[in-house]
């Protein structure tokens, strides 16, 4: 989403100063908000920053410095402070990065990538020959016991990426109160099953397939705690279901917010798996930023029980129920930097 600025006209992202008593991530949806009438989920880690010359209405000039925040974008609403004095315009992030000024933007802009949506169909033609053909033409079954099987282990890792995308934001809208949790919780569990669907087939696929991109238990472990990630969504999800939980403090709503960015960077950093060597620096960069994300999210669920047994002195099952789902999301993230390890290794074992 960018935005023209009301001086000269050009194209920008929604940004502003802090805002006294707001965290950084938070002003940033804030001024998302006043500027371009967008509501989401923050991400407390930002992406990068970048520096501009900003004109002051008394004719001088100063260097600004931005920090950039992604914000999962749930809606637009209908009016907004500034509504009258920009033009908001969505772009693909290509064209949004041609279309700004400042060259470390651009960088920014053109280096993010969209999460994927999620399928529910993963080459059910394939599966068919493979499993039902086989039993019933027995030349086929001998056709395909002399074929090089390499598996589809690269699209079966991107497809289970899809489910962790789509779980991580059912998880935050769930925690930011955007719709019946019934339903949040129905979907989550939905893309658990499918992701268990998945690994079935990845398990299935290790055991018969002959040539592996990678070694068996590479793909086992990576597989794993991809579905640990999803296994996790779904412990919060149930939690919050089973004690009927309605209210959900800021610093859990933060991490719901890095499990958002988090699911999205694994699902850009998954493809690149299919040419480790020639993408070993992006690959690289981005598990960094899975780390990262990780030790923001040990300090909001750190404070976050610290603040509910302040405020839950004389009602211990409110902490226990706060606590149990503080943990739930600290192992959602936990896994995500486990595929960070996971992925790692095998850029060191390519290198």
């Amino acid at each position: 989403m960018l935005i023209t600025s009301r001086g000269t006209g050009r194209w920008v992202l929604p940004k502003g100063n802090p805002i006294k008593g707001l965290e950084p991530h938070r002003a940033a949806a804030h001024e998302a908000w006043e500027e371009a009438g967008l509501v989401g989920v923050a991400c407390a880690v930002p992406l990068g920053s970048f520096s501009y010359a900003k004109h002051r209405r008394d004719g001088s000039v100063r260097t600004a410095t931005v920090e950039v925040f992604p914000l999962a974008v749930t809606g637009q609403q209908a009016d907004w402070p500034e509504r009258h004095e920009r033009t908001t315009r969505w772009f693909a992030p290509a064209e949004a990065a041609r279309l700004v000024n400042e060259p470390a933007l651009q960088t920014l802009i053109a280096g993010f990538t969209e999460p994927p949506k999620v399928s529910s169909v993963l080459h059910k033609p394939l599966v068919w020959a493979r499993h039902k053909g086989a039993e019933k033409i027995p030349m086929l079954r001998w056709f395909q016991a002399l074929m090089p099987k390499q598996g589809r282990f690269f699209d079966q890792f991107e497809a289970h990426a899809a489910t962790l995308v789509a779980g991580a934001d059912a998880l935050a809208r769930l925690l930011e109160g955007d719709g019946a949790i019934t339903e949040r919780v129905a979907e989550i569990v939905d893309q658990e099953h499918r992701a268990d669907d998945i690994i079935r087939e990845v398990l299935h696929d290790v055991r018969r397939t002959l040539v592996t991109p990678f070694d068996r238990s590479a793909i086992t472990s990576l597989i794993g705690v991809m579905d640990d990630a999803i296994d996790q969504m779904n412990t919060t999800a149930k939690t919050i279901s089973m004690f009927e939980v309605t209210h959900f403090e800021p610093q859990m709503r933060d991490m719901a917010g890095i499990i958002v960015e988090a699911a999205r960077v694994t699902a850009e950093m998954i493809p690149l798996l299919r040419a480790v060597g020639s993408n070993g620096n992006r690959i690289t960069a981005l598990t960094e930023r899975l780390v990262r994300l990780e030790g923001q999210a040990d300090d909001f669920h750190d404070a976050g029980v610290a603040a509910l047994f302040r405020a839950s002195a004389d009602r211990p099952m409110d902490f226990i129920v706060g606590r149990t789902i503080y943990n739930a999301l600290e192992k959602v993230v936990d896994s995500f930097e486990d595929v960070a390890n996971e992925v790692q290794g095998l850029v060191i074992d390519f290198a």
